[in-house]
């Protein structure tokens, strides 16, 4: 008896911490195959270009997820802010005006979600995927079929700069921006009353309709607070590209989603969590890099990744399975 309780109990071990010793191969196999993998510099470009924006809009998954939904519409909710961001800044309006109005877009975005799923009880899976269709032909009738906005040199203010310029010991600011975003989410969920709600939404939603919880206006917040922290991202990724690219956000979604589960593999009862969706997000993001300076292009990346999220789920769920 003591051996199978021995047993089961490396089982859960081992199934809990699949996503770390996925991240130490990793490591060690790009450490060995690559000459500046572990160099500084190469993780500040990680940190810097790979991490912030998926972990700002992971982390809006997150949310969702948690509550037993999925939103396909992240990728909108990040376009529509950068395009009425930088709308405003080529028409000659003030940085502040553009970045106000981005995150205004962008939670009419998550209204939009929320009085679909609410109001006319629509499955969040065919209401987002809906609102993606809809806000991809928004971008290309806006842009004349898919034209990116730029603005010259001397148009960059010194807000605009600050932005995605500015530094704060030694740090981009978005990187700050993450990590606010990231203490929020953390509070939300894990602190606060709306993450019981959140919880007991995903993991039993009929028991939260007859116990007092106002599932209205709890996934109303939920899809507000995933399409607001999807324009911050947007906003940040206008400005470091300088310019809005139509549809750009679309890359963010399957990467948001495959980060979000992998962070489930860290918790025992396979729920989303700020800590895991963030460990996620940097397996995916050195694992990409890695793939990179090994010579793989974007598509084979691709295949890399789906293999790894694949990989990871399997051993761990199976792992719980065996165990259970």
């Amino acid at each position: 008896m003591d051996n199978v309780k021995k047993s089961i109990i490396s089982l859960e071990a081992l199934s809990n911490y699949i996503v770390l010793f996925a991240f130490a191969a990793i490591v060690v196999i790009f450490s060995v195959t690559t000459d500046n993998f572990l160099s500084l510099e190469n993780l500040y470009n990680v940190v810097a270009n790979k991490v912030v924006l998926l972990a700002i809009v992971s982390l809006g998954m997150t949310i969702v997820i948690a509550a037993g939904g999925i939103d396909l519409s992240v990728g909108v909710s990040v376009d529509i802010s950068g395009l009425t961001f930088f709308s405003l800044l080529a028409a000659g309006y003030s940085a502040v005006l553009g970045v106000g109005a981005g995150l205004v877009a962008a939670l009419l975005v998550g209204l939009f979600n929320a009085f679909l799923i609410n109001k006319l009880k629509i499955d969040a899976f065919l209401a987002t995927l809906g609102v993606l269709f809809i806000g991809s032909s928004v971008q290309r009738l806006a842009t004349n079929g898919g034209t990116p906005i730029t603005l010259t040199t001397e148009e960059y203010s010194p807000i605009f700069r600050a932005i995605s310029d500015s530094q704060l010991f030694g740090l981009p600011s978005p990187v700050w921006i993450l990590v606010g975003c990231s203490i929020a989410v953390y509070l939300l969920l894990h602190k606060m009353v709306f993450g019981r709600f959140v919880a007991v939404l995903g993991a039993k939603p009929g028991v939260a309709l007859y116990s007092g919880v106002r599932v209205p206006r709890e996934l109303s917040k939920v899809f507000v607070y995933c399409a607001l922290l999807c324009g911050i991202a947007g906003i940040l990724l206008s400005s470091q590209v300088k310019s809005y690219i139509p549809l750009s956000g679309d890359a963010f979604l399957l990467d948001a989603i495959g980060a979000t589960f992998i962070g489930t593999a860290l918790t025992k009862d396979r729920r989303p969590t700020v800590i895991g969706t963030l460990m996620g997000v940097f397996l995916l993001a050195i694992m990409r890099n890695g793939l990179l300076l090994i010579g793989w292009n974007f598509f084979w990346q691709q295949v890399g990744i789906g293999v790894l999220v694949f990989v990871v789920l399997a051993l761990s769920f199976g792992l719980r399975r065996r165990e259970e």
